[in-house]
């Protein structure tokens, strides 16, 4: 048996052609509804920390669980969180056996502030859904403890992330969405993992590089991919290694770090090394979460639009690359992380509604 296929398209509207536009918008313009979030800090067994923001029935950002108003914590005020969860908060989220409860794992470079990460945080919420957003290291707007960061095959911290929010709400209805680099983690780790991550409901992944060796060498070798995308994401990355170098002296190569102009040289110089690889090339192939899909046990959309610039369609996974539990839609509009729909001027709830249709039909 293979994958299962959806064939229906994003609606993508006439006045918004081409992936490129599509995932510009989509992430700079595109309304949607703002939301502020409750910060729960965890720290890790090798003496980091990752942030945690969650939003639900009954949490207020600008409210206690004993119904007093909360002012917003200074700290916060450059990230999407308003205020720090404290212990009688966890009463006030629904924990009965048949809650559900989603966790979701940004793309690089993204926060709970991430466009896709807002609209899918309130269409779930006003659902009655709790929802977390899960920071990878040094993501949540505050610099991690240590001289490494995170990874697109991260699938330690995606273990103790899983295990941390199971801990918090033990009997809910659990689901799981990555998007972009979060989402290769996620699949990596759910295939890995096989029957043993049955207690999740089911999984989306969005616009996820499952190759990452094609997705690396479009983003650093095309023109727009090197030029607009890889500079983008090089101009925050660079800046808070080129920090840690500070911190950690010898560990980081500033000199050659502040002269990198692509992913790949990035790669090569600091996350391929510090997180145990021997080159961008090794950490791309053995990072890969598209070898693992054939063994994911757990309910999965793998949603990826056959637009999106920053992965080539010939890299898409097909039905005989997948278990049976895997279903693939890949519609031919979309962009990255983009699924704009609606006239002028458009919005981003198509992505949302179809995460939650898949949920809904494996309840």
């Amino acid at each position: 048996m293979t994958a299962q296929i959806d064939t229906s398209p994003c609606p993508n509207p006439v006045w918004l052609p081409g992936g490129h536009l599509q995932t510009l918008y989509g992430a700079l313009s595109a309304r949607y509804h703002h939301i502020s979030f409750v910060r729960e800090r965890v720290n890790t067994p090798d003496g980091d920390f990752i942030d945690l923001d969650w939003a639900g029935p009954g949490l207020f950002s600008d409210k206690l669980a004993n119904g007093a108003t909360s002012r917003p914590d200074s700290r916060l005020a450059h990230t999407a969180a308003r205020r720090w969860m404290q212990d009688d908060d966890w009463a006030t989220l629904p924990c009965a056996p048949d809650s559900p409860a989603l966790v979701l794992f940004h793309g690089l470079e993204g926060s709970s502030h991430s466009h896709y990460a807002q609209a899918i945080t309130q269409h779930f919420r006003a659902r009655g859904w709790t929802v977390v957003i899960a920071h990878f290291r040094g993501c949540s707007g505050f610099p991690n403890r240590m001289a490494r960061a995170y990874f697109s095959g991260d699938t330690e911290d995606i273990g103790f992330i899983f295990d941390t929010i199971r801990q918090r709400l033990p009997n809910v209805r659990w689901h799981a969405t990555g998007v972009s680099l979060g989402g290769n983690a996620m699949l990596k780790y759910i295939g890995e993992q096989g029957a043993a991550i049955s207690w999740l409901t089911a999984c989306a992944a969005v616009s996820v590089p499952m190759d990452l060796v094609a997705c690396g060498t479009q983003l650093t070798e095309s023109w727009l991919g090197k030029h607009l995308y890889s500079r983008n994401f090089l101009k925050t990355m660079k800046a808070k290694i080129l920090e840690k170098a500070k911190r950690f002296p010898g560990n980081i190569d500033a000199v050659r770090l502040a002269h990198v102009k692509s992913l790949r040289e990035f790669d090569d110089l600091y996350t391929a090394p510090m997180h145990g690889y021997k080159n961008a090339l090794d950490y791309w192939t053995r990072a890969s979460s598209k070898p693992h899909l054939k063994t994911i046990a757990v309910p999965t959309l793998v949603l990826n639009a056959r637009n999106d610039p920053f992965i080539p369609e010939p890299s898409l996974p097909g039905s005989h690359d997948c278990s049976p539990q895997v279903m693939l839609h890949q519609p031919a509009e979309g962009g990255h992380t983009g699924f704009v729909t609606g006239r002028f001027p458009g919005h981003i709830g198509w992505l949302p509604t179809r995460l939650a249709r898949f949920f809904e039909s494996k309840a």
